[in-house]
Protein backbone atom coordinates (compact mmCIF):
# COMPACT_ATOMS: atom_id res chain seq x y z
CA UNK A 1 0.00 0.00 0.00
CA UNK A 2 2.76 2.41 -1.00
CA UNK A 3 0.29 4.85 -2.55
CA UNK A 4 -1.28 5.88 0.78
CA UNK A 5 1.14 8.63 1.87
CA UNK A 6 1.53 10.42 -1.50
CA UNK A 7 -2.21 10.10 -2.11
CA UNK A 8 -2.94 11.60 1.31
CA UNK A 9 -0.60 14.52 0.60
CA UNK A 10 -2.36 15.20 -2.71
CA UNK A 11 -5.80 15.06 -1.09
CA UNK A 12 -4.87 17.47 1.71
CA UNK A 13 -3.34 19.84 -0.83
CA UNK A 14 -6.57 19.71 -2.84
CA UNK A 15 -8.69 20.60 0.19
CA UNK A 16 -6.40 23.52 1.04
CA UNK A 17 -6.56 24.82 -2.52
CA UNK A 18 -10.36 24.54 -2.60
CA UNK A 19 -10.73 26.45 0.68
CA UNK A 20 -8.21 29.13 -0.28
CA UNK A 21 -10.00 29.54 -3.62
CA UNK A 22 -13.24 30.14 -1.71
CA UNK A 23 -11.56 32.60 0.66
CA UNK A 24 -9.66 34.54 -2.02
CA UNK A 25 -12.38 34.30 -4.67
CA UNK A 26 -10.18 32.61 -7.27
CA UNK A 27 -11.64 32.14 -10.74
CA UNK A 28 -9.10 29.96 -12.57
CA UNK A 29 -9.61 29.48 -16.29
CA UNK A 30 -11.10 26.17 -17.42
CA UNK A 31 -7.72 25.27 -18.96
CA UNK A 32 -5.93 25.65 -15.62
CA UNK A 33 -8.71 23.82 -13.76
CA UNK A 34 -8.68 20.90 -16.18
CA UNK A 35 -4.89 20.71 -16.09
CA UNK A 36 -4.98 20.38 -12.30
CA UNK A 37 -7.92 17.95 -12.34
CA UNK A 38 -6.38 15.73 -14.99
CA UNK A 39 -2.91 15.83 -13.46
CA UNK A 40 -4.07 14.86 -9.98
CA UNK A 41 -6.39 12.07 -11.14
CA UNK A 42 -3.85 10.54 -13.52
CA UNK A 43 -1.11 10.70 -10.87
CA UNK A 44 -3.25 8.87 -8.30
CA UNK A 45 -4.40 6.38 -10.96
CA UNK A 46 -0.78 5.49 -11.77
CA UNK A 47 0.17 5.18 -8.09
CA UNK A 48 -2.88 2.97 -7.38
CA UNK A 49 -2.36 0.81 -10.47
CA UNK A 50 1.27 0.10 -9.55
CA UNK A 51 0.50 -0.74 -5.92
CA UNK A 52 0.35 -4.30 -4.61
CA UNK A 53 -3.05 -3.61 -3.02
CA UNK A 54 -6.14 -3.50 -5.23
CA UNK A 55 -9.71 -3.03 -3.93
CA UNK A 56 -11.54 -6.31 -3.43
CA UNK A 57 -14.57 -5.48 -5.59
CA UNK A 58 -12.31 -3.95 -8.24
CA UNK A 59 -10.65 -7.35 -8.67
CA UNK A 60 -13.44 -9.77 -7.74
CA UNK A 61 -16.49 -8.00 -9.21
CA UNK A 62 -15.56 -5.44 -11.84
CA UNK A 63 -12.83 -7.40 -13.61
CA UNK A 64 -14.88 -10.63 -13.90
CA UNK A 65 -17.73 -8.57 -15.42
CA UNK A 66 -15.42 -7.32 -18.17
CA UNK A 67 -13.95 -10.78 -18.68
CA UNK A 68 -17.46 -12.21 -18.97
CA UNK A 69 -18.10 -9.92 -21.95
CA UNK A 70 -14.84 -11.04 -23.55
CA UNK A 71 -15.83 -14.68 -23.04
CA UNK A 72 -19.36 -14.04 -24.30
CA UNK A 73 -21.00 -14.71 -20.94
CA UNK A 74 -23.63 -12.76 -19.04
CA UNK A 75 -21.80 -10.18 -16.84
CA UNK A 76 -24.68 -10.17 -14.34
CA UNK A 77 -25.30 -13.90 -13.94
CA UNK A 78 -22.01 -15.21 -15.28
CA UNK A 79 -19.41 -13.22 -13.33
CA UNK A 80 -19.64 -14.94 -9.95
CA UNK A 81 -22.59 -12.73 -8.98
CA UNK A 82 -20.39 -9.67 -8.54
CA UNK A 83 -22.09 -7.30 -10.99
CA UNK A 84 -25.60 -6.15 -10.03
CA UNK A 85 -26.28 -3.55 -12.71
CA UNK A 86 -26.98 -3.30 -16.43
CA UNK A 87 -24.17 -4.51 -18.73
CA UNK A 88 -23.24 -1.05 -20.05
CA UNK A 89 -20.01 -0.60 -18.06
CA UNK A 90 -18.91 -4.25 -18.52
CA UNK A 91 -19.11 -3.65 -22.29
CA UNK A 92 -16.59 -0.83 -21.86
CA UNK A 93 -14.44 -2.97 -19.56
CA UNK A 94 -14.49 -5.76 -22.13
CA UNK A 95 -13.44 -3.39 -24.91
CA UNK A 96 -10.52 -2.00 -22.91
CA UNK A 97 -9.37 -5.49 -21.95
CA UNK A 98 -9.67 -6.58 -25.58
CA UNK A 99 -7.39 -3.67 -26.51
CA UNK A 100 -4.77 -5.17 -24.19
CA UNK A 101 -4.76 -2.40 -21.58
CA UNK A 102 -3.82 -3.86 -18.15
CA UNK A 103 -6.82 -4.15 -15.84
CA UNK A 104 -5.25 -2.04 -13.10
CA UNK A 105 -5.34 0.87 -15.57
CA UNK A 106 -8.30 0.04 -17.81
CA UNK A 107 -10.63 -0.56 -14.87
CA UNK A 108 -9.92 2.95 -13.57
CA UNK A 109 -9.75 4.65 -16.95
CA UNK A 110 -13.54 4.67 -17.29
CA UNK A 111 -14.07 6.41 -13.96
CA UNK A 112 -11.17 8.87 -14.25
CA UNK A 113 -12.25 10.09 -17.69
CA UNK A 114 -15.83 10.48 -16.45
CA UNK A 115 -14.73 12.44 -13.38
CA UNK A 116 -12.58 14.74 -15.50
CA UNK A 117 -15.58 15.49 -17.75
CA UNK A 118 -17.60 16.22 -14.61
CA UNK A 119 -15.34 19.16 -13.74
CA UNK A 120 -16.68 21.63 -16.35
CA UNK A 121 -20.20 20.24 -15.90
CA UNK A 122 -20.15 21.17 -12.21
CA UNK A 123 -19.22 24.71 -13.22
CA UNK A 124 -22.06 24.79 -15.73
CA UNK A 125 -24.46 23.45 -13.10
CA UNK A 126 -23.37 26.23 -10.73
CA UNK A 127 -23.64 28.94 -13.38
CA UNK A 128 -23.24 32.64 -12.72
CA UNK A 129 -20.08 34.42 -11.68
CA UNK A 130 -18.85 31.55 -9.51
CA UNK A 131 -18.98 28.85 -12.19
CA UNK A 132 -15.20 28.72 -12.62
CA UNK A 133 -14.66 28.67 -8.86
CA UNK A 134 -17.01 25.71 -8.42
CA UNK A 135 -15.39 23.81 -11.29
CA UNK A 136 -11.97 24.35 -9.68
CA UNK A 137 -13.24 23.21 -6.29
CA UNK A 138 -14.63 20.02 -7.80
CA UNK A 139 -11.31 19.42 -9.58
CA UNK A 140 -9.71 19.44 -6.10
CA UNK A 141 -12.45 17.37 -4.43
CA UNK A 142 -10.69 14.66 -2.38
CA UNK A 143 -13.52 12.13 -2.36
CA UNK A 144 -13.97 12.31 -6.12
CA UNK A 145 -10.26 11.60 -6.55
CA UNK A 146 -10.41 8.64 -4.17
CA UNK A 147 -13.46 7.08 -5.80
CA UNK A 148 -12.34 7.59 -9.40
CA UNK A 149 -8.58 7.01 -9.20
CA UNK A 150 -8.14 4.64 -6.24
CA UNK A 151 -11.32 2.60 -5.99
CA UNK A 152 -12.39 2.67 -9.63
CA UNK A 153 -16.04 2.71 -8.57
CA UNK A 154 -18.42 3.79 -11.34
CA UNK A 155 -20.17 6.60 -9.44
CA UNK A 156 -18.44 9.22 -11.65
CA UNK A 157 -20.01 7.65 -14.74
CA UNK A 158 -23.53 7.88 -13.32
CA UNK A 159 -22.90 11.40 -12.06
CA UNK A 160 -21.49 12.51 -15.42
CA UNK A 161 -24.73 11.63 -17.21
CA UNK A 162 -26.93 12.65 -14.27
CA UNK A 163 -25.44 16.15 -13.96
CA UNK A 164 -25.53 16.52 -17.75
CA UNK A 165 -29.24 15.66 -17.64
CA UNK A 166 -29.82 18.43 -15.09
CA UNK A 167 -27.93 20.97 -17.20
CA UNK A 168 -29.88 20.08 -20.34
CA UNK A 169 -33.25 19.99 -18.56
CA UNK A 170 -32.66 23.41 -17.01
CA UNK A 171 -31.81 24.93 -20.36
CA UNK A 172 -29.73 28.00 -21.23
CA UNK A 173 -32.07 30.50 -19.58
CA UNK A 174 -32.00 28.95 -16.12
CA UNK A 175 -34.83 27.42 -14.13
CA UNK A 176 -38.15 28.95 -13.27
CA UNK A 177 -41.14 27.33 -11.68
CA UNK A 178 -43.63 25.91 -14.16
CA UNK A 179 -47.34 26.59 -14.10
CA UNK A 180 -49.17 24.56 -11.43
CA UNK A 181 -51.06 21.58 -12.79
CA UNK A 182 -54.88 21.66 -12.61
CA UNK A 183 -55.12 18.31 -10.80
CA UNK A 184 -58.58 19.11 -9.45
CA UNK A 185 -59.99 19.65 -12.96
CA UNK A 186 -59.23 16.54 -15.05
CA UNK A 187 -60.59 18.22 -18.17
CA UNK A 188 -58.09 21.08 -17.88
CA UNK A 189 -55.28 18.64 -17.17
CA UNK A 190 -56.15 16.68 -20.33
CA UNK A 191 -56.19 19.96 -22.27
CA UNK A 192 -52.67 20.74 -21.01
CA UNK A 193 -51.50 17.38 -22.29
CA UNK A 194 -53.11 17.66 -25.72
CA UNK A 195 -52.68 21.43 -26.16
CA UNK A 196 -49.46 22.23 -24.29
CA UNK A 197 -48.26 25.70 -23.40
CA UNK A 198 -45.67 27.32 -25.66
CA UNK A 199 -42.95 26.72 -23.07
CA UNK A 200 -43.84 23.02 -23.00
CA UNK A 201 -43.37 22.80 -26.76
CA UNK A 202 -40.05 24.62 -26.57
CA UNK A 203 -38.86 22.25 -23.84
CA UNK A 204 -39.66 19.06 -25.77
CA UNK A 205 -36.18 18.67 -27.25
CA UNK A 206 -34.57 19.39 -23.88
CA UNK A 207 -36.89 16.88 -22.26
CA UNK A 208 -35.91 14.12 -24.68
CA UNK A 209 -32.17 14.68 -24.34
CA UNK A 210 -32.32 15.10 -20.57
CA UNK A 211 -34.28 11.86 -20.27
CA UNK A 212 -31.83 9.96 -22.48
CA UNK A 213 -28.89 11.25 -20.44
CA UNK A 214 -30.56 10.27 -17.17
CA UNK A 215 -31.28 6.87 -18.69
CA UNK A 216 -27.56 6.46 -19.41
CA UNK A 217 -26.87 7.35 -15.77
CA UNK A 218 -29.16 4.46 -14.80
CA UNK A 219 -27.28 2.19 -17.20
CA UNK A 220 -24.11 2.63 -15.15
CA UNK A 221 -25.75 2.06 -11.75
CA UNK A 222 -29.28 1.83 -10.40
CA UNK A 223 -29.12 4.54 -7.73
CA UNK A 224 -29.57 7.59 -10.08
CA UNK A 225 -33.29 6.77 -10.06
CA UNK A 226 -33.27 8.99 -6.97
CA UNK A 227 -32.29 11.94 -9.22
CA UNK A 228 -35.22 11.59 -11.61
CA UNK A 229 -37.84 13.58 -9.61
CA UNK A 230 -35.68 16.70 -9.35
CA UNK A 231 -34.65 16.45 -13.00
CA UNK A 232 -38.34 16.43 -13.97
CA UNK A 233 -38.87 19.50 -11.76
CA UNK A 234 -36.40 21.39 -13.96
CA UNK A 235 -38.75 21.01 -16.93
CA UNK A 236 -41.62 23.49 -17.26
CA UNK A 237 -44.78 21.42 -17.68
CA UNK A 238 -46.51 18.09 -17.48
CA UNK A 239 -46.04 17.26 -21.15
CA UNK A 240 -42.28 17.82 -21.15
CA UNK A 241 -41.96 15.86 -17.92
CA UNK A 242 -43.86 12.87 -19.27
CA UNK A 243 -41.77 12.92 -22.44
CA UNK A 244 -38.57 13.05 -20.40
CA UNK A 245 -39.75 10.23 -18.14
CA UNK A 246 -40.42 8.00 -21.15
CA UNK A 247 -37.04 8.93 -22.66
CA UNK A 248 -35.33 8.00 -19.38
CA UNK A 249 -36.47 4.42 -19.79
CA UNK A 250 -35.13 3.98 -23.33
CA UNK A 251 -31.37 3.45 -22.63
CA UNK A 252 -31.91 0.93 -19.77
CA UNK A 253 -34.35 -1.10 -21.86
CA UNK A 254 -31.98 -0.98 -24.82
CA UNK A 255 -28.95 -2.22 -22.88
CA UNK A 256 -31.02 -4.87 -21.11
CA UNK A 257 -32.16 -6.25 -24.48
CA UNK A 258 -28.59 -6.29 -25.80
CA UNK A 259 -27.91 -9.21 -23.47
CA UNK A 260 -30.19 -11.74 -25.20
CA UNK A 261 -29.85 -10.13 -28.65
CA UNK A 262 -26.05 -10.31 -28.43
CA UNK A 263 -26.15 -13.87 -27.15
CA UNK A 264 -24.77 -13.16 -23.68
CA UNK A 265 -28.01 -14.20 -21.99
CA UNK A 266 -30.94 -16.45 -22.88
CA UNK A 267 -34.31 -14.76 -23.16
CA UNK A 268 -35.65 -16.92 -20.36
CA UNK A 269 -32.98 -15.59 -18.00
CA UNK A 270 -34.09 -11.96 -18.27
CA UNK A 271 -36.40 -12.18 -15.21
CA UNK A 272 -33.45 -13.40 -13.14
CA UNK A 273 -31.28 -10.58 -14.47
CA UNK A 274 -33.97 -8.05 -13.57
CA UNK A 275 -34.21 -9.48 -10.06
CA UNK A 276 -30.44 -9.24 -9.63
CA UNK A 277 -30.31 -5.58 -10.66
CA UNK A 278 -33.62 -4.62 -9.01
CA UNK A 279 -34.15 -2.03 -6.28
CA UNK A 280 -36.89 -3.79 -4.32
CA UNK A 281 -35.89 -4.58 -0.72
CA UNK A 282 -36.17 -8.29 -1.50
CA UNK A 283 -33.81 -7.92 -4.48
CA UNK A 284 -30.94 -6.02 -2.79
CA UNK A 285 -28.25 -8.07 -1.08
CA UNK A 286 -28.76 -7.30 2.63
CA UNK A 287 -25.21 -6.32 3.59
CA UNK A 288 -25.48 -4.06 6.65
CA UNK A 289 -23.17 -2.81 9.36
CA UNK A 290 -20.70 -0.66 7.43
CA UNK A 291 -22.40 2.65 8.15
CA UNK A 292 -24.71 4.55 10.45
CA UNK A 293 -27.45 2.98 12.51
CA UNK A 294 -26.84 -0.56 11.27
CA UNK A 295 -23.15 -0.23 12.22
CA UNK A 296 -24.24 0.72 15.75
CA UNK A 297 -26.68 -2.21 15.89
CA UNK A 298 -23.96 -4.51 14.66
CA UNK A 299 -21.38 -3.25 17.15
CA UNK A 300 -23.78 -3.69 20.07
CA UNK A 301 -24.75 -7.19 18.95
CA UNK A 302 -28.40 -6.25 18.43
CA UNK A 303 -28.21 -7.21 14.75
CA UNK A 304 -26.97 -10.71 15.50
CA UNK A 305 -23.51 -12.26 15.34
CA UNK A 306 -20.98 -10.62 13.03
CA UNK A 307 -19.65 -12.39 9.99
CA UNK A 308 -16.02 -12.04 9.05
CA UNK A 309 -15.46 -8.33 8.45
CA UNK A 310 -17.91 -7.02 11.05
CA UNK A 311 -20.96 -6.78 8.82
CA UNK A 312 -23.98 -9.03 8.65
CA UNK A 313 -26.55 -10.11 6.09
CA UNK A 314 -29.65 -8.70 7.76
CA UNK A 315 -32.75 -8.71 5.50
CA UNK A 316 -34.94 -7.16 8.23
CA UNK A 317 -32.65 -4.16 8.72
CA UNK A 318 -32.30 -3.73 4.96
CA UNK A 319 -36.06 -3.75 4.43
CA UNK A 320 -36.61 -1.22 7.23
CA UNK A 321 -33.86 0.96 5.80
CA UNK A 322 -35.25 0.80 2.27
CA UNK A 323 -38.64 2.00 3.44
CA UNK A 324 -36.94 4.72 5.49
CA UNK A 325 -35.27 5.87 2.27
CA UNK A 326 -38.60 6.00 0.44
CA UNK A 327 -40.13 7.98 3.30
CA UNK A 328 -37.17 10.38 3.42
CA UNK A 329 -37.36 11.04 -0.33
CA UNK A 330 -41.09 11.79 -0.15
CA UNK A 331 -40.57 14.04 2.89
CA UNK A 332 -37.85 16.02 1.10
CA UNK A 333 -39.98 16.41 -2.02
CA UNK A 334 -42.78 17.82 0.11
CA UNK A 335 -40.66 20.03 2.40
CA UNK A 336 -38.57 21.48 -0.47
CA UNK A 337 -41.36 21.42 -3.09
CA UNK A 338 -40.91 25.15 -3.77
CA UNK A 339 -37.10 25.05 -3.80
CA UNK A 340 -34.66 25.03 -6.67
CA UNK A 341 -34.47 21.43 -7.98
CA UNK A 342 -30.74 21.31 -7.25
CA UNK A 343 -31.50 22.08 -3.61
CA UNK A 344 -34.15 19.34 -3.68
CA UNK A 345 -31.47 16.95 -4.94
CA UNK A 346 -29.03 17.97 -2.20
CA UNK A 347 -31.72 17.43 0.44
CA UNK A 348 -32.71 14.01 -0.90
CA UNK A 349 -29.15 12.72 -1.21
CA UNK A 350 -28.07 13.94 2.23
CA UNK A 351 -31.22 12.47 3.78
CA UNK A 352 -30.41 9.19 2.06
CA UNK A 353 -26.99 9.13 3.71
CA UNK A 354 -28.55 9.53 7.15
CA UNK A 355 -31.25 6.83 6.90
CA UNK A 356 -29.66 4.25 4.61
CA UNK A 357 -29.02 0.82 6.17
CA UNK A 358 -26.01 0.13 3.94
CA UNK A 359 -23.35 2.27 2.35
CA UNK A 360 -20.03 2.02 0.61
CA UNK A 361 -17.65 4.96 0.94
CA UNK A 362 -18.27 5.71 -2.75
CA UNK A 363 -21.92 6.55 -1.97
CA UNK A 364 -20.73 9.75 -0.32
CA UNK A 365 -19.77 11.01 -3.77
CA UNK A 366 -23.42 11.15 -4.85
CA UNK A 367 -24.07 14.59 -3.41
CA UNK A 368 -20.63 16.06 -4.12
CA UNK A 369 -21.21 17.67 -7.56
CA UNK A 370 -24.49 19.23 -6.42
CA UNK A 371 -23.23 20.47 -3.05
CA UNK A 372 -20.04 21.88 -4.61
CA UNK A 373 -22.05 23.61 -7.36
CA UNK A 374 -24.60 25.09 -4.95
CA UNK A 375 -23.01 25.04 -1.47
CA UNK A 376 -24.90 25.62 1.72
CA UNK A 377 -23.40 27.19 4.85
CA UNK A 378 -22.24 23.82 6.18
CA UNK A 379 -21.31 22.35 2.80
CA UNK A 380 -17.56 22.28 3.22
CA UNK A 381 -17.53 20.86 6.76
CA UNK A 382 -19.73 18.04 5.40
CA UNK A 383 -17.52 17.58 2.33
CA UNK A 384 -14.30 17.50 4.36
CA UNK A 385 -15.78 15.27 7.06
CA UNK A 386 -17.03 12.77 4.48
CA UNK A 387 -13.70 12.80 2.67
CA UNK A 388 -11.75 12.22 5.90
CA UNK A 389 -13.97 9.31 6.90
CA UNK A 390 -13.68 7.73 3.45
CA UNK A 391 -9.92 8.34 3.31
CA UNK A 392 -9.44 6.42 6.56
CA UNK A 393 -11.15 3.47 4.93
CA UNK A 394 -9.27 3.77 1.64
CA UNK A 395 -5.80 4.67 2.89
CA UNK A 396 -5.50 3.51 6.52
CA UNK A 397 -7.60 0.37 6.91
CA UNK A 398 -6.16 -1.07 3.70
CA UNK A 399 -2.76 -1.18 5.40
CA UNK A 400 -4.08 -4.11 7.46
CA UNK A 401 -5.42 -7.56 6.66
CA UNK A 402 -7.48 -10.27 8.29
CA UNK A 403 -8.16 -9.93 12.01
CA UNK A 404 -6.30 -6.63 12.32
CA UNK A 405 -8.45 -5.12 9.57
CA UNK A 406 -11.63 -6.40 11.19
CA UNK A 407 -10.69 -4.92 14.57
CA UNK A 408 -10.23 -1.50 12.97
CA UNK A 409 -13.23 -1.78 10.69
CA UNK A 410 -15.83 -1.88 13.47
CA UNK A 411 -14.92 1.45 15.16
CA UNK A 412 -14.45 3.06 11.75
CA UNK A 413 -17.94 2.00 10.67
CA UNK A 414 -19.51 3.15 13.97
CA UNK A 415 -17.68 6.49 13.71
CA UNK A 416 -19.77 7.26 10.62
CA UNK A 417 -22.55 8.50 12.91
CA UNK A 418 -20.29 11.44 13.78
CA UNK A 419 -20.88 12.70 10.24
CA UNK A 420 -24.65 12.79 10.64
CA UNK A 421 -24.82 16.26 12.32
CA UNK A 422 -22.69 17.68 9.49
CA UNK A 423 -24.78 16.03 6.78
CA UNK A 424 -28.00 17.25 8.36
CA UNK A 425 -26.62 20.77 8.85
CA UNK A 426 -25.50 20.86 5.19
CA UNK A 427 -29.04 20.39 3.94
CA UNK A 428 -30.51 23.55 2.31
CA UNK A 429 -32.72 24.49 5.25
CA UNK A 430 -32.68 28.21 4.41
CA UNK A 431 -33.53 27.60 0.75
CA UNK A 432 -36.96 26.00 0.95
CA UNK A 433 -38.23 28.54 -1.57
CA UNK A 434 -36.29 29.29 -4.73
CA UNK A 435 -35.30 32.84 -5.54
CA UNK A 436 -36.97 32.58 -8.91
CA UNK A 437 -40.27 31.12 -7.76
CA UNK A 438 -42.26 34.00 -9.17
CA UNK A 439 -43.52 35.34 -5.84
CA UNK A 440 -44.18 39.05 -5.76
CA UNK A 441 -43.52 41.28 -2.79
CA UNK A 442 -43.61 45.03 -2.23
CA UNK A 443 -40.52 46.91 -1.07
CA UNK A 444 -39.86 50.63 -0.60
CA UNK A 445 -37.57 52.54 -2.94
CA UNK A 446 -35.84 55.88 -2.62
CA UNK A 447 -39.04 57.95 -2.81
CA UNK A 448 -41.08 57.39 0.40
CA UNK A 449 -44.56 56.06 -0.06
CA UNK A 450 -43.97 54.76 -3.59
CA UNK A 451 -43.88 50.97 -3.60
CA UNK A 452 -42.57 48.84 -6.44
CA UNK A 453 -43.52 45.23 -7.15
CA UNK A 454 -40.56 42.99 -7.84
CA UNK A 455 -40.04 39.27 -8.10
CA UNK A 456 -38.66 37.67 -4.97
CA UNK A 457 -34.89 37.36 -4.99
CA UNK A 458 -34.28 40.48 -7.07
Amino acid sequence: MDYAIPTGIVLVTGVVLALVAQWRGWRPSLTVTLAIGIGVRVLILVLSAKDSYQPVDFINSFKPAGEAILNHRDPVLGSNGGWHFLPTIPYVYGLLLWLGIPWEISGRLVTVVSDILLIPLVGTLAGGTKARLRAFQYACNPLAILVASVHGQVEPVSLLFGVAAYVVARGPDGWKRGEPLPWRRPRDLLRRLTHPLDEDRAATTRAIWAGLLMGLALCAKSWPVILVPAMLMLLPGVRSRLISLVATGIPPVFFLLTLPIGGWTKWGQLPEVLKTIGLRPSDVRPITGDWGWTAVLNATGLAGPTVGANWVLNPAALKIGQYLIYAAVVACLIWWRKADPIDVTIAILLAFMVVTPRLGAQYLMWFMPFLVARPTRWAWPAIIGSAVWAAVGYLVLTQYEGVAWGELHRPWAVSSVLLFPLLIAAMPWSRRRSEGDGMVRTIPISEPGVPVRVAAGQ
